[in-house]
């Protein structure tokens, strides 16, 4: 039972046997019997958690002195876990609001286009390769992207458009998938079909990113990342009322003209409360091979931008990055495979890792927090 306790859930990432997932072990004439119950019939981790449990109690008892029966949990055995696992909190609370220690990131722009959710994906890899536990919500329900960027896409056949890995249901808790240490949560993992157009209005919009955050499992999380649609429709409201302690993160382009749209987004959020965290300016120009800046789309909206939203906080608005249009940070994105780790010294990847470090530089704690006990 020691040894097991090295065995980790894939999907949840937690101890089996924190998780009650071994219901006993049992050993008859030198043969060790090690009883496992997963969470779910057909559960997507069995084959690994089976084999990592075999190999485990094998390096205690000896090379083909065990057996892994296998089970399933019942219902109540799945309920006693979720409960476990949400820390007594009701099923439908929301599990980053003011109390929670996590650091909460809206990663928004005036309009869609200038790369924010690629900034976004390789923000969330470029976290976790630091060693934070990191969550991605793609809250971009009509250009839902996000899968595709981290690699959660299934392959197509015959050049077939693939379709996003879908999470594991346990009871009424949703499990994200993981990729790159990070777990995704997304619309286009509950479409049939990546190509099917989401048609919703207000009331459902704002439904589906509640579901997000009440009943996905992220766990404890140092760093969660919301990748926002273009623009001050339902979605930001509905996150500006769900996470008010939110911190934004504008994406703009380098065109003046841009600022004014760019600038919209940030007024909204702070409008509901939330503060401007900084400002990413994308698509800053080609590097070329002289060493000077080819700039496609002029200069100067990034700080533009941080300039203007600067004038209603208390702290001023920083300019984070500059980021210069990269080839390799299109094919990364394309392939699934995130810059920041596909080619860490392109000058794109570096300038995104430039921000990680900053957001990681910026540890959780409990300075300023009500802790809820008095001293006597």
């Amino acid at each position: 039972m020691t040894a097991l306790t090295r065995v980790i859930d894939p999907e949840i990432r937690k101890p089996i046997t924190d998780l009650d997932m071994v219901s006993g072990v049992r050993t008859e004439n030198g043969h060790t019997t090690v009883d496992l119950l997963l969470t779910i019939a057909g559960c997507p981790a069995a084959r690994q958690i089976e084999r990592d449990v075999l190999e485990t109690a094998e390096s205690v008892a000896g090379p083909g002195a065990v057996t892994v029966s296998v089970g399933v949990m019942t219902r109540e055995q799945r309920r006693a876990m979720t409960e476990k696992l949400r820390g007594g909190a009701a099923a439908r609370t929301t599990q980053f609001g003011a109390g929670s220690l996590t650091r909460v990131y809206l990663v928004t722009s005036g309009k869609g286009g200038v790369g924010k959710s690629t900034i976004t994906a390789n923000l969330a890899v470029a976290l976790a390769g630091r060693g934070l536990k990191v969550g991605v919500v793609d809250a971009d329900v009509y250009g839902f992207s996000i899968p595709g960027l981290l690699g959660l896409v299934t392959p197509g056949v015959d050049g077939a458009k693939g379709t996003a890995v879908k999470p594991t249901r346990v009871g009424d808790m949703i499990l994200p998938p993981i990729n790159y240490d990070v777990k995704v949560i997304s619309i286009g993992m509950f479409v049939e079909d990546g190509g099917v157009a989401v048609a919703w209005r207000g009331p459902m919009l704002h439904r589906t990113i509640t579901q997000f955050l009440t009943e996905v499992y992220f766990g404890d999380l140092d760093v969660l990342l919301l990748d926002l649609p273009p623009g001050t429709g339902d979605v930001a409201i509905s996150i500006g009322q769900l996470l008010p302690q939110a911190e934004v993160i504008v994406v703009t382009t380098p065109q003046p003209a841009a600022a004014d749209i760019a600038e919209r987004s940030g007024v909204v959020a702070r409008q509901t409360g939330q503060t401007i965290f900084g400002v990413i300016e994308n698509m800053s120009g080609a590097l070329q091979p002289d060493g000077s800046m080819l700039e496609l789309f002029g200069a100067g909206g990034g700080a533009e931008v941080a300039r203007r939203l600067s004038a209603g906080q208390d702290t001023p608005v920083p300019l984070l990055a500059s980021v210069p249009l990269s080839v390799p940070l299109r094919t990364g994105g394309d392939d699934g495979r995130p810059v920041v780790l596909s080619d860490p010294l392109d000058p794109a990847a570096q300038a995104i890792d430039a921000v990680a470090e900053r957001l990681f530089s910026r540890a959780r704690g409990l300075s300023g927090r009500s802790l809820g006990v008095s001293l006597k």
